[in-house]
Order: C-alpha cells, then structure tokens, then sequence
C-alpha cells in the first residue's frame, strides 16, 4: 500500500505541475499609451581620438555608450548639435592629394552611428566644395531650418548627393517610432544654427522666427517636438520662452556644459570633444498629450570601452596626422606640460581679451625673437576654439594653432605700428584681434599706444616679430600691412630650418613650454 499510495501521489502532482504551467501564461501585451525614446547628444567635436592621455573623450567611445543604451532601448538615437568638420587640426593636412577638411570626422561619426547632425558656426569655415563633399559622404541625416545654401542662381536648401541621386536638406524632419507594447507617436525635428559665419555660400534666417513658424507647422502632426541647435545658450533660454510647446532643446555652441529648465524645456549642451554626452530620454504620453524628459550627463571616460569597429577608423585617421606631423618636426604624443591651470583657447575669450594660452604663445615668440620690441599674433590663428587640459602634448600646440605659419620679422615705422595695433583692436570679436607684448599698451585716457610706459613714436623705427600671415594683408582691416608699404622699412628672410623655432610658431611654443618644465 505504500508504494501504491507513492506512485498514485507522484502522478496526482505531475498533473498538478502540467496544469500549474498551462494556467501561468504571460499576459498579452497592452499598449499602455506611452513610449520613450532616448537621444545619445553630443556636440562641438574636434577630435576624433581621446584626449589627456587617453582619459577622456573619443568617438570610439560614443559608438560604444550608443550600443549601451540601444540594448536598453531600441528607439535610441546619436545626435550632434554641431561644430564637427572644423576647426581641426586635420584641415591643415593632406589625404591621397586632397585636403582632409573634415573627413576623418564624417568617416568617424558614421562608423559610430550618428543618426542626425546640424550645421555649426564652424561647418562654414571650409570651402563650399569641401562641405559638399563632406555631406556627400556622411551616412547620416542633416537638418537645417535657418540655413540656406546660396549660389549664383538664388537661395535654396542644402544638397547631399547619394547614389540614388540628389536629397534636398529638410527643414524639419518628423520620425515615426514603436516601442514593443504597440505605442507608436510621431516627433518632429528642427535644426537652428546661430548666423556666425557669414561665408559668401550660406544664407540664414532668423533662427526664432524660424523656430516658431516651424513649431506652428510640426505641432499639428506629431506627438513631440524637438530642437536641436547650435546657439548661444542665452538664444536657446529664448527659444524656449517663445516656444514654449518644445519638447526639449538639445544645443551646442558653447564648449563648456549647460543645463538649464525655461518652464518645462531642457536646454541641454554637453562638453566640448565628446568629453561627455547628454543621454535624454524623452517619454511620450500619447493618450494625455504630454512629454517628460529625464536628462542624464554622462562622462565619456575610460569606464566606457571603445568600440573596436569605430577605434580602427580612428586610428586609421590618427596614422595619417603623425606621418604628417613627423614630417614637419613635431613628436604629436610627448607630453610638454603635465600640471598647472588649464589653457583657455575659447574664441570668445581670445578674440576679445587675453588668456593665459595666448600669453604663452606671445612669450614664446618673444624667447624665439630675443631683438624684437614687439611681438605681434591674430587671434585667429589658434583655432582650438576648447580649455586645453593638462596634459598638454605637442598634438594639442599642433591643434591650437593648425595652420603653423613662421614667424616673420619686420622693422617698421612707428606710425604703421601704431596703425596695425588700433586695426587690431578695433577687430575685436574677430579673428584679426591682435595678442601683443605685456610691454605695449594702451592709454583709453590719452588715446595712445605705449611700449614699455613710453609712447611709441611715429618717427622711430621698431624691430617686429610677427605671424607671417599678417605680412599678406588678409587679415581683416589690415589690407595696408604688407610687403609693398612704405613705413616698412625691412623684411627679414623667411626662417625654413625646422631647428629654429622662428620656422614655425608651433615650435616655438612647445620650446618655450618644455623649457619652462612640467
């Protein structure tokens, strides 16, 4: 009876078992009426590579944080709010015969799988061939709401060139999502670049009127809208005031992170060279008509492991930069400084003022051109536009100052002195914004230029060290300084020996710096 009683009972609860397991199904699937959607944000990236050492940044890294959050979410995607194609030191070199003017940026960021990009101030700063090219070549989509390509025969959208022919660039962009419980919701796009770089190839609108016209139009089909920009954060804060239906406002333009909340718009900007990245997930609630945004600023550091695909890209580019830099006499990788303050080569402080960084570049000169009264650079000739942080290499004077250029020296007269150093000052804000010696400055009292507490006489001759670029007259309001005008007096010869520091500015300021020691 006991085996029989254990036998009877062994099937009683394998039946129960078998029916426990049919009755204990998953329940359907319901569309609960919401669905997020996460945007990998980036913006104002210059360099492809990581930079301090390898510490930070690196677009290597991005690609991986997108795959991190993709498996989290299938509706994730990379965004770049602008400022990608320059400056860098890479348009300054040369690729199978042709300027690389951005390539190793699009190469890069396709690999990674950036999703949409806008235009920045500085996508304007290469020529219109170039930027084509650039387009041509990017997998990703572009979006530009206020800014128009301008040729001979009139205004019109911005063209990319695929192999299925012309696409037009939109103004808005609207983009179907689904999550996996059925929720589908419709976002609207727009692309404001603030009207920095007026080049003779680019039209622009007012980017308010352009939002708010665009806003009224996207409003009526989609769940959701967002602006992606490249404004100062002043217009983005703005923005949210005078449209005040946006869903979030993702910008860039300023270099430095920002977050801010106008009502219940974020603004949000990364750091400059994917040093971070703002990972928002922006949740939509189709059935109540309502958006929420959770921002989350994410380090791009060595926590995050770079994407092999993506790193083999950037070390492709990275080769290509050193054999030009080997070429010219630099050591891209030797650290010449490894503590101290950062260096502030942000073009709105170097453009209008001086920085610690441009000081330096100014001494170094000076110790390369021991005769010389005064030494003379253009602000836009560092074109870092970023904080330098230490430590710093010799990669980091090579892309503060892309372009090199020698230093020239000039004995002038006095009088056109005086001429160069009040053009210089009235172009502040501009590139032609002049960095001098400590010793000259000038009296707002008496209206006048003075070297050393004594006025500089227009009579006398002065012993200058200069950019060569400004001997050219292309820099702005300083078409006089040239070879041809009469108070120049002599032009020494060119310095092409890559030993002496006169050859080229950059060499000079890695000198000055490693003399000055770590």
């Amino acid at each position: 009876m006991k085996v029989q009683f254990s036998f009877y009972t062994l099937i009683s609860l394998l039946l129960l078992s078998s029916c426990k397991t049919l009755t204990t199904s998953a329940p359907p699937v319901v569309d609960d009426g919401k669905i997020t959607v996460t945007f990998v944000q980036i913006n104002d990236v210059y360099e492809i590579a990581p930079l301090q050492g390898g510490k930070v940044g690196g677009v290597a890294r991005v690609a991986t944080l997108k795959k991190q959050e993709l498996a989290k979410n299938p509706n994730t995607f990379l965004v770049m709010a602008g400022d990608f194609l320059s400056p860098s030191v890479y348009n300054s070199l040369k690729y199978e015969g042709k300027s690389i003017r951005g390539k190793q940026m699009v190469e890069s960021l396709n690999s990674a799988g950036l999703d949409w990009a806008v235009f920045g101030n500085h996508e304007f700063d290469i020529k219109e061939s170039e930027l084509q090219d650039r387009m041509n070549e990017s997998t990703f989509k572009w979006i530009a709401s206020n800014t128009f390509h301008k040729t001979k025969s009139g205004v019109a959208p911005f063209e990319k060139v695929t192999s299925s022919g012309k696409e037009s660039i939109p103004e808005t962009y609207i983009m179907n999502v689904q999550d996996e419980d059925g929720t589908q919701a419709k976002i609207g796009f727009m692309g404001l670049t603030l009207p920095f770089n007026k080049t003779d190839y680019v039209a622009y609108t007012d980017e308010l009127n352009a939002a708010e016209k665009l806003y009224s139009e996207l409003k009526e089909s989609c769940d959701a809208v967002v602006a992606i920009t490249h404004l100062a954060v002043e217009q983005d804060s703005i923005l949210a005031r005078r449209v005040p239906g946006l869903a979030l406002i993702m910008g860039g333009h300023e270099h430095d992170m920002q977050f801010k909340k106008i009502g219940k718009i974020y603004i949000t900007k990364a750091h400059a060279n994917a040093k971070s990245a703002y990972v928002n997930h922006l949740t939509i609630d189709v059935k109540n008509k309502t958006t929420s945004v959770i921002p989350e600023l994410r380090m791009i550091d060595t926590a995050i492991p770079e994407d092999p695909a993506t790193a083999l890209v950037v070390k492709k580019w990275m080769d290509i930069g050193e054999q030009n830099y080997e070429a010219l006499g630099f050591n891209a990788k030797r650290i010449i400084r490894d503590r101290g303050e950062p260096l502030d080569g942000r073009e709105e402080m170097i453009r209008s003022g001086k920085t610690n960084l441009t000081r330096i570049a100014v001494s170094a000169m000076e110790k390369a051109v021991p005769t010389a009264d005064v030494v003379l650079l253009n602000s836009g000739s560092i074109r870092v536009d970023d904080i330098l942080q230490m430590p710093i290499t010799e990669y980091d004077i090579i892309r503060t100052l892309p372009y090199g250029g020698s230093i020239l020296e000039v004995d002038m007269r006095g009088s056109l002195l005086i001429k160069v150093l009040e053009a210089g000052r009235n172009n502040v804000g501009s590139g032609g914004f002049l960095q001098y010696s400590a010793d000259v400055n000038y009296d707002t009292t008496r209206k006048t230029w003075t070297l050393k507490e004594r006025s500089i006489d227009p009579a006398k001759s002065y012993h200058v060290a200069l950019a060569d670029f400004l001997m050219t007259g292309g820099e702005a309001n300083m078409a006089f300084l040239n070879k041809d005008n009469p108070d120049i007096i002599k032009i020494y010869p060119t310095i092409t020996a890559v030993s002496d520091p006169r050859s080229d500015s950059r060499l000079a300021i890695i000198k000055y710096m490693a003399e000055l020691g770590k």
